[in-house]
C-alpha cells in the first residue's frame, strides 16, 4: 500500500470527535515508511482540519465528500460545485416537506433556523446515545457550532442569486424512515445529483462527480498511484465509493454490515482505534 485515505466522524474520530494518540502515532508511522496520507470527509475543510490540527497533523484533505481536495497546505486542487437548479429544487422539497437542512457552500454553511438546528443535534446525539445525559447533550451541541461554522439566514433567495457563491452540498435531516425515502425517490433518478448519507437519520446530495471515491482516485493519480495499491477506510454509505474503489477497502466495526460486506477487510470500532489498528495490520505486511 502506498496511499491510506481516512474518513473521519466514525472513523479516524472517536466518539468524542477527537483523534486518539494511538490513531495519530499509526498516521505517523504509516508517513514516516513513506505511505501517503489523505483524508476523506463529508465535513467541509476548516472543520476536517481542526482535529488534525490538535494532534500536530498536516495532511492533504478531500473534502465536503469529494467537492474539493486540498494539499496539506490548503492549495485547492479540485472544486465541483452543484448544479443550481437541482440545488434549489431539493431546497424547495426540503421546505415543503418540513425538513431540517444545511447548504455547504463556498461561503459557508447555511441554514433557516437557529432552534431547528439545535432540535436536529439533540436528536442526533440522543438517537445515536440513548443514555446520554442532559449535560452531555449540551456538551455535544455547542460542539456542533463550533465544528462547523453555521450561518442562519431568513431565506435563500438571495443566496441562490449570488452568482460569486458555489453551492457543494446539502444535507437533509428527518428522523422518518419513510420521509428520508421520499427524498430519495424524488432526486435518485436525477443525472446532476448523486445522493448518499453519513447515518441513519440524513442524506447527502452532492454533484455525481463529487464522491470519496473519484476524488480519492484522482488525488491519487496526482501522486502517481495506482488505486490498487490504497488502502481506504470508513463506516458510512458517503465512504462506499472509495472503500470498493481502493485494493484494500477497510470497513470500521461499527460501520453497517451492508458496507462490511463490501470491503475486502474489516477493522475494529472507532472507540477501539481502529484505524491505528488497521494500519499497523497493513505496514506488517508490506
Amino acid at each position: 500500500m502506498k496511499l491510506i485515505a481516512t474518513d473521519l466522524d466514525g472513523t479516524l474520530l472517536n466518539d468524542k470527535g477527537n483523534i486518539s494518540i494511538e490513531n495519530a502515532q499509526a498516521i505517523r508511522k504509516a508517513l514516516k515508511q513513506g505511505v501517503q496520507v489523505v483524508v476523506a470527509t463529508g465535513r467541509t475543510y476548516d472543520a476536517a482540519n481542526k482535529p488534525l490540527q490538535e494532534v500536530g497533523l498536516s495532511l492533504p484533505i478531500i473534502s465536503l465528500n469529494g467537492a474539493n481536495t486540498y494539499t496539506e497546505d490548503k492549495k485547492l486542487l479540485r472544486d465541483i460545485p452543484m448544479d443550481r437548479s437541482t440545488c434549489k429544487e431539493i431546497q424547495f422539497f426540503c421546505q415543503k416537506e418540513n425538513m431540517y437542512f444545511e447548504l455547504f457552500t463556498s461561503k459557508g454553511i447555511f441554514s433557516l433556523s437557529r432552534d431547528d438546528f439545535k432540535t436536529v443535534i439533540m436528536d442526533i446525539m440522543i438517537t445515536a446515545h440513548p443514555d446520554i445525559s442532559k449535560e452531555e447533550l449540551e456538551i455535544a451541541v455547542d460542539q456542533r457550532f463550533q465544528d462547523e461554522d453555521v450561518q442562519f439566514i431568513k431565506d435563500y433567495d438571495e443566496l441562490f442569486k449570488d452568482e460569486t457563491i458555489q453551492l457543494y452540498k446539502l444535507l437533509a435531516f428527518s428522523l422518518d424512515e419513510e420521509l428520508l425515502q421520499k427524498a430519495r425517490l424524488q432526486f435518485e433518478a436525477d443525472s446532476n445529483v448523486k445522493i448518499t448519507s453519513s447515518g441513519s437519520i440524513n442524506l447527502e446530495f452532492n454533484d455525481p462527480q463529487a464522491q470519496k471515491g473519484i476524488a480519492l482516485s484522482l488525488f491519487a493519480e496526482t501522486l502517481q498511484i495506482d488505486m490498487k495499491d490504497v488502502m481506504a477506510l470508513g463506516d458510512n454509505y458517503n465512504d462506499l465509493s472509495m472503500l470498493t474503489m481502493a485494493g484494500r477497502g477497510v470497513a470500521m466495526g461499527n460501520a453497517d454490515e451492508v458496507i462490511k460486506e463490501q470491503c475486502t477487510h474489516t477493522t475494529k470500532r472507532n472507540s477501539e482505534n481502529g484505524v491505528a489498528h488497521a494500519i499497523e495490520e497493513m505496514l506488517a505486511e508490506l
